[in-house]
């Protein structure tokens, strides 16, 4: 019997199209150790624009999450830059390590391959994990970063506190690696303030079969790593301006791990709270969540050219865009903004 035509592969097809249109191109990049970081970069960088690092979190891959940032990131001036993770999409890697550190160094040395030496980062959820580890370990590189719905300061204690609907990794794991339509209905429920009413088995069944069934040992890997022994005590203090962005009815992460990393991390941070939103926030409050993202990188933005708009012109038309008032926006983000001085490129 002939199988029908997926619609996840049609879609996924489409996505390598919107990026195509946005001027990126995939590329991969093998590093010394035999680990090959696949991310999609300007086909034509531009020094006058700062760059702009997106990491996604567990799901398909960096297109799923990413796309529809595209065109209004590009608008504002960055030039993006969006890989995806070990053991997601087109990166792999031959060793053991499943550390979030391993996962900051690839990017680390992917980015320098590409030449870019200081940047911004955004990381949603696991991505968020990657970013953070990146700020705190090449401090000279990443300038500034956003972390949506990152539950950095989890420890594993949590589980059996009963803080999150699960109690152990290997629970975790069956939910956000979902192998059955009903565990793919569990995790959209658990991730969407206001998840879809009809969700059909058989789309569920076609997603799975097309996004969720490589590299699943390595994934549950990534995960009981994230989660073993993990104490808030051994979590370093990142330095850099840091926004916090929490979906208020998450229930992957609950909010109470924005609230403690805000306290971690003190004056360098702020916590944003977006109301009826979940942990996909991304995607739920995709506007929203863009607006605060251009606000907080660009309204101090350290990139001057003669070919680009001055900063009060560029300021303008930023808020311009996103549909706020200069008084709603800078009461929502009374950023630590300072301009930040540069050493060498860290060795990867």
């Amino acid at each position: 019997m002939t199988r029908c035509v997926s619609f996840t592969a049609f879609r996924d097809r489409c996505y390598d199209h919107t990026f195509y249109a946005a001027g990126l191109r995939p590329t991969n990049t093998v590093l010394g150790d035999g680990a090959t970081v696949h991310f999609w970069a300007p086909r034509s960088p531009n020094p006058a624009r700062p760059p702009l690092l997106l990491i996604h979190g567990f799901g398909a891959n960096a297109k799923w999450q990413w796309a529809g940032y595209l065109r209004p990131l590009l608008r504002s001036g960055f030039d993006l830059y969006v890989p995806d993770l070990l053991f997601f999409g087109g990166s792999e890697a031959p060793g053991p390590d499943r550390s979030e550190t391993y996962q900051a160094r690839c990017l680390a040395a992917a980015m320098e391959v590409a030449g870019v030496r200081r940047f911004g980062v955004v990381g949603v959820s696991y991505g968020g994990f990657v970013a953070y580890r990146m700020a705190a370990m090449f401090p000279e590189a990443v300038e500034r970063a956003v972390l949506i719905c990152a539950g950095v300061c989890i420890e594993e204690r949590d589980l059996a506190a009963g803080l999150f609907v699960v109690n152990n990794p290997d629970d975790a794991a069956s939910i956000l690696l979902p192998q059955r339509p009903d565990k793919l209905r569990q995790l959209v429920r658990l991730s969407f303030c206001n998840p879809p009413r009809i969700m059909p088995s058989c789309c569920f069944r076609d997603y799975i079969q097309v996004m969720c069934t490589d590299y699943v040992t390595e994934k549950t890997e990534l995960i009981n790593t994230l989660i073993k022994d993990r104490k808030l005590s051994d979590l370093p203090k990142i330095m850099q301006p840091t926004l916090i962005i929490w979906g208020e009815q998450d229930k992957i992460f609950p909010l109470e791990l924005g609230h403690r990393l805000q306290r971690h991390l003190q004056e360098n941070s702020q916590l944003v709270v977006i109301k009826n939103a979940g942990h996909a926030v991304n995607l739920e409050k995709s506007k929203e969540l863009c607006e605060h993202i251009q606000a907080f990188f660009l309204s101090f933005s350290p990139y001057s050219h003669k070919d680009q708009m001055s900063y009060g012109t560029r300021w303008k038309v930023i808020v311009r865009f996103a549909g706020l008032s200069m008084r709603r926006l800078a009461s929502k983000l009374p950023l630590l903004l300072q301009k930040k001085t540069w050493i060498n490129q860290a060795n990867v």
